[in-house]
């Protein structure tokens, strides 16, 4: 993935993250994506990360560039999913691709042989 945006990811959510990748088999693209993503991330204590991010458990307010359409979804890990409407597995293809994001960012995120051009509007915090 060329030209991709700096990311920002909380230490807690990239060590949940390897956590759940070692033993996550069902969507590969998603799981080398995230991978890679972990690997360029600049990482930071939860309590020291940004207000504009987007991290596991706040609401990311985005853009689909492709469609127009506007969406507000919290980030989760997949067992959470469950718990509240509106929620988005970090394992599928937006939830990825908006992790680490910072307000006013866009990227291009392949998937299943297109790509998701999405642009990150605003972050509102969660649980």
């Amino acid at each position: 993935m060329a030209n991709l945006p700096p990311i920002t990811i909380s230490t807690l959510d990239r060590d949940r993250l390897y956590a759940l990748l070692e033993h996550h088999h069902e969507d590969q693209e998603v799981v080398e994506h995230l991978y890679d993503e972990l690997d360029r991330a600049e990482c930071r204590p939860l309590k020291e990360m940004p207000d504009d991010v987007v991290t596991l458990h706040r609401w990311a307010y985005f853009k689909n560039q492709d469609n127009g359409r506007e969406h507000r979804l919290m980030l989760v890990m997949p067992d959470e999913v469950s718990e509240g409407p509106d929620r988005l597995s970090i394992l599928s293809p937006v939830g990825a691709a908006l992790l680490g994001l910072s307000v006013g960012a866009s990227i291009d995120w392949p998937s299943k042989g297109k790509v998701l051009r999405l642009t990150l509007i605003s972050v509102a915090r969660g649980l």
